[in-house]
């Protein structure tokens, strides 16, 4: 039989546990941070299609965690304060709950956000994405954190409802956008009201400034709508570049095109060698949920060489069907493209841009361009 435990390892375990308690509280901002972090790998490795249910489920339950994980801190704290003493150092486990399911949101976000965003035309609400995230760790005081996190909850509500309602509606627009916008405020005002309930002294220190900044951002998301900076989720853009021609054959369309630098991916435009007379196709693939329909524009602009501004010349709408993994396929045709800088917007019906293709047209003589067959899935 072994001996009597000796004092010491019997306080070994209660040091131990003393020492976890006390790196954990001096490290909650960081681990808070970290707790994001591990959102976005979740969430990039996972999320893959927008409209299937478990996508939707896994958003929901972020939008719930975080609530419920903001209002318990807050009623841990009054609750604390009411007794007279520190809160639990256990407490901060719901700042991190908070923090990981607004991190997962926010990977969402910037994963299917960034899918369906030009970033010539949204780089606004990306930088704004960048400063949310910027903020996470420059807010770290307690009445501080809890407005960021609050005005940080409505802005994933809002950013989220922006893309369910569609989804569910079957349909994009103004007013679908409005809906979206009324649903979110509602869901922030039970936020609001179970603060309200659980915490009433904080509440009524932080009200106000929460609620100015749950405006404000609502301001923002709007003037991003009608200024058409917001990308236009949950459309995205799939596939699409320029063509001598495009044609359907059978279940594929099949393209004949130039081979292009590898700078094409990063935004440079394609170089196109045309032939006086000759068209010139652009072609697209656009996912969208399932049973959503609407129609998409080919706007084909001319870029002046002398004032340097861009002219639409054409303007293509065709209807599209959502549901089909690889976007639906579609093309325009421009007969007769003058030489020089050309860009071919991809529009919803409100507006938004869904993708841009950039391209230079070289008028030849004679010699025809390299070109090579493509089937276009």
């Amino acid at each position: 039989m072994s001996g009597p435990m000796q004092p010491n390892a019997i306080s070994e375990k209660p040091r131990a546990l003393q020492g976890l308690r006390e790196g954990f509280h001096r490290y909650e901002s960081h681990l808070s941070a970290a707790a994001m972090l591990v959102g976005f790998a979740i969430d990039n490795v996972f999320f893959k299609r927008i409209d299937i249910p478990s996508t939707q489920v896994v958003f929901t339950a972020y939008i719930i965690v975080a609530a419920a994980s903001i209002v318990f801190m807050q009623f841990v704290g009054a609750r604390a304060a009411a007794a007279g003493r520190p809160p639990a150092r256990w407490h901060a486990i719901f700042s991190v709950l908070a923090q990981f399911s607004l991190g997962g949101l926010w990977s969402g976000f910037l994963i299917f956000y960034g899918r369906s965003a030009t970033l010539a035309v949204s780089w606004p609400f990306v930088a704004l994405l960048a400063a949310i995230l910027i903020g996470n760790e420059v807010f770290r005081r307690h009445l501080s954190r809890l407005i960021f996190s609050a005005v940080l909850l409505f802005f994933a509500m809002f950013s989220y409802a922006i893309f369910m309602v569609p989804i569910y509606a079957h349909a994009i627009g103004t007013f679908i956008f409005l809906i979206s916008g009324a649903i979110a405020l509602v869901l922030f005002w039970i936020f609001m009201g179970a603060l309200r309930v659980m915490s009433p002294h904080t509440y009524a220190q932080t009200r106000v400034t929460i609620i100015a900044g749950a405006a404000f951002v609502f301001a923002a998301l709007n003037a991003f709508y009608f200024l058409n900076i917001l990308p236009p989720l949950p459309l995205a853009l799939s596939d699409a570049g320029v063509y001598h021609s495009v044609k359907r054959q059978g279940g594929n369309f099949v393209a004949t095109g130039e081979p292009q630098s590898w700078r094409t991916k990063l935004g440079w435009p394609a170089i196109i060698h045309n032939a006086p007379g000759k068209p010139l196709s652009v072609y697209s693939a656009i996912f969208a949920p399932i049973k959503l329909s609407t129609e998409i524009t080919h706007r084909w602009q001319f870029r002046d060489p002398k004032t340097h501004r861009w002219s639409t010349k054409s303007a293509v709408t065709f209807p599209i069907m959502g549901g089909r993994d690889g976007g639906y396929r579609g093309y325009s045709v421009k007969g007769n493209p003058q030489a020089g800088d050309w860009r071919v917007d991809i529009e919803t019906i409100d507006g938004r841009i869904v993708g841009r293709v950039k391209f230079t047209v070289i008028p030849t003589m004679g010699t025809a361009p390299e070109t090579a067959p493509k089937i276009l899935k």
